[in-house]
Formats: C-alpha cells, structure tokens, sequence
C-alpha cells in the first residue's frame, strides 16, 4: 500500500490522533480552536466524506509518527493514553528535542501531560485542551505538583535560549527540597522579582559557587558551569551594514569579534536590522538569517529620523541615509540603549542595543 503523504495545513503546529469514532468527533471539536491537523485511521477518515474536512487517513500510527513526530511541535492523542506511549516511545531522544505530547480521552474528562511538560509546552498544551473542553488537566510534573516555578518552562514561556538543560533538574531538585537556589538575574527578566518564598537567592558572579544549582538569566558571558542552568534573554538588537557581496562568512567573523570583545552573547540576540536595500544582498541575508530570529529591513526614511545614531557622509551617498547599524539597532531595541557603538571592518559595519524589559 502507497504511503500517504502528510501535508500541514498553513498554520498548524498541532497534529491531533483520532483512534475511534467518538474520538474523531471531538477532533472536529478541537481542531479549528487549535489550528490543528487531524489523523485518523483510513477506515474513520472516509466515512461520510471525512476527507473532505481535511482529515488525513493513516493505516499504521506507527508509520505515521515517523513522519510527523518532528514535523509538529505539539501532538494530541485522543484516546487512551497507553496507546499514545507505545506509539511514540521509539521516537523520542529527550526532554530538550522531543516535541510536546498530551492525551486527552474521547469524553473529555481528563486532559494529560505525557511528555516535554516543560520545554516542550505539553503542560501548557494539557492546560490549553481543558480550557476549551472543560476537561480535568493532569499535570504531574514535581515543581508543578508542589506549586513551585519550572525554571525551563518559564524559559520557555519568555522565548529565551537554554543551556546545560540538565541543570533545571537540580534546580527543581533543590527546590522540591526545600534548598536555597543562587540566581543571576539582575533584571528581573526571568523571574521578574519573584524569590520563590525565599527559595532563589540573588547571588552576584564573584560570589557564585560552582558546585551547586543554579539559574543564570543574562545577555553577558559567563555562567558556564556544570551545575548552572544558563538561559539567554532575547534582548540583543543587531544592527548590521556592508559593501555589496560581502560573504556571508566575513561578516559572521568581524561580529563575533565584536560580541567577544564586548562580552556579549550571541544567544541573546533577539532580532537583525538592516537598509532595506540591502534585501538582495545574499551574503548580508544569510549572516542575518543565522544570527537572529527575526530579520528587520528599513527604509532610509525611518533610518534616518533616528537622531541619537552617529551620522556618515559616506553611508549617506550609498543608501540615503546617514546611519545604517547604530540607527537599525536602536530602532529594534524600542527605546532601549545603544550598548555597543558602530564598529567596523573595511567592508562591514556593526552596532548593537539593548531592548529593555518589556519593551
């Protein structure tokens, strides 16, 4: 039998298994709340026209996983859970990569947690299907039970990047014990203050103890420990400028220069700005591309209403405006503040600024 081809519908992140008939009405239920794909064995899917609702058949669940598993960032079993764990346990690898996945029973009774509860989503996805059923979330992962803050689910939730994953299991660790936990976070932007009834200690670097758990939240090197938890606010903003053709490589090189000289990291880049003519420009793309989750091209018109950008003759006869990478950087940063002024090669030119909190 010909394999079926699976096809995301434009939008979805969220693949849904239908395994029975009563599980594949409230599939119907629940996909267009979710913005979700629905799987169904080919006996269901083409019943009463089925297909045309845009149900994809499948013959094997197994068969199928391999294909979607890492296809769909968030996967809902609809049915009993032991299925759902037999279906996928030859796919995962571990908590940092696996995708998140929930059970929810045919009645809507009880909606599960089954895997990735924390950096996965799939406590918020368990919480996220009772809301919209009015089913009983099941979430059994320790810091939740005890009420206690996920370190890597609040990571998460703040769109920042982690490191030494394993560390947030001796933090919950040490916390479920009732252990003090060291913390770097001198802006608040993980735990925005919160000290956990006294449970996080703020700690400052040259008092840090390497040998015992803790959390590290900053947009400056260090923290690189066995026992740290380390996590990258996205707060960096990139402004970025070049002659034309410059590789992809140079300009890579001269900005880790840069971030090294300034003690910055990388990590926390949050978003790349550049002269909207430059948007053909395959080298100064890539290199955007690479470094930041969202790419910015600006009109000359908005780069150069940007007062507190330094102004160059030279730049202003290439591109129609007197600043490219300090003006995109603090256009990005929303407010924030110039921390790393227009450094240059002979060819590429670069700033930095950092987006405030909230900002």
């Amino acid at each position: 039998m010909p394999t079926a081809m699976v096809v995301n519908r434009q939008g979805a992140s969220t693949a849904l298994y239908a395994l029975s008939a009563q599980s594949l009405v409230l599939a119907l239920r629940l996909a267009d709340s979710m913005s979700a794909d629905i799987f169904a064995p080919e006996r269901l899917a083409g019943q009463a026209g089925q297909t045309g609702q845009g149900i994809q058949p499948f013959a094997s669940i197994h068969e199928l996983l391999v294909r979607t598993f890492s296809r769909y960032p968030r996967h809902v079993f609809i049915g009993a859970a032991g299925i759902a764990v037999r279906a996928i346990a030859p796919l995962l690898r571990g908590k940092a990569v696996d995708p998140a996945v929930a059970v929810i029973d045919h009645e809507a009774r009880f909606a599960i947690s089954l895997v990735s509860g924390h950096i996965g989503g799939a406590n918020e996805l368990a919480r996220e299907l009772a809301q919209i059923t009015g089913a009983t979330p099941v979430i059994t992962t320790g810091t939740d039970v005890a009420g206690l803050p996920a370190v890597d689910e609040l990571a998460r939730a703040r769109g920042m990047a982690v490191e030494n994953l394993p560390a947030a299991k001796a933090v919950s660790a040490a916390l479920l014990e009732g252990c003090p936990v060291q913390v770097f976070d001198p802006d608040g932007r993980l735990l925005d203050g919160e000290d956990c009834g006294g449970l996080f200690v703020a700690t400052a670097p040259e008092k840090w103890d390497p040998a015992l758990p803790g959390v590290w939240c900053h947009w400056r090197a260090g923290g690189i420990f066995s026992q740290t938890f380390r996590l990258y606010p996205r707060c960096l903003c990139l402004g970025l400028g070049s002659r034309k053709n410059v590789p992809e490589s140079e300009i890579l090189a001269h900005i880790a220069t840069v971030f090294a000289q300034q003690g910055l990291c990388p990590q926390s880049v949050a978003a790349v700005g550049t002269a909207s003519i430059k948007r053909d420009d395959s080298g100064l793309c890539a290199a955007a591309a690479a470094l930041g989750p969202e790419v910015v091209f600006y009109e000359p018109e908005a780069l150069a209403a940007v007062e507190a950008a330094g102004q160059s003759e030279t730049v202003l006869r290439r591109t129609g405006t007197g600043s490219v990478s300090e003006a995109a950087a603090l256009l990005l940063a929303r407010g924030g503040e110039l921390i790393s002024p227009k450094t240059k090669t002979g060819r590429v030119t670069c700033a930095v600024a950092l987006r405030s909190k909230g900002a």
